[in-house]
């Protein structure tokens, strides 16, 4: 299948087809007028990525899942190497949020002071 009609059976761009393919997640070959091809296995590994993806690991991260990212990748038994990455990305993940977290309530705390308590969300 052309990337095109890869993208639409996986609910991603073209662009990140590409740039899962730079990453070395995808391969394709090339038709005679040099259009990317792919096969249609690759349908299932896309999906994949994307599901690594969605959970917050990123694209270097799912190098490690690459064993597995032809079948259900979900169901399959996690290696220590995986394990060991997803603990990472968690941690960081948890770093962000708490950095965010104490943003939001620095700036609640300045508009309650200068605002006298009342705060209106934005809509």
């Amino acid at each position: 299948m052309r990337i095109g009609e890869l993208a639409k059976a996986t609910g991603t761009t073209a662009r990140a087809l590409r740039h899962y393919e730079q990453a070395g997640l995808i391969a394709s070959e090339r038709a005679a007028n040099g259009y990317r091809v792919f096969g249609g296995h690759t349908v299932v590994r896309v999906r994949n990525i994307r599901h690594l993806l969605a959970a917050g690991l990123t694209l270097d991260d799912v190098q490690v899942f690459l064993p597995c990212l032809d079948g259900d990748v979900a169901a399959a038994p996690p290696s220590d190497r995986g394990l060991r990455v997803a603990l990472e990305r968690l941690a960081v993940l948890e770093e962000r949020i708490a950095a965010q977290t104490a943003a939001r309530d620095r700036l609640r705390a300045a508009l309650r002071e200068r605002t006298g308590g009342r705060i209106r969300p934005v809509a």
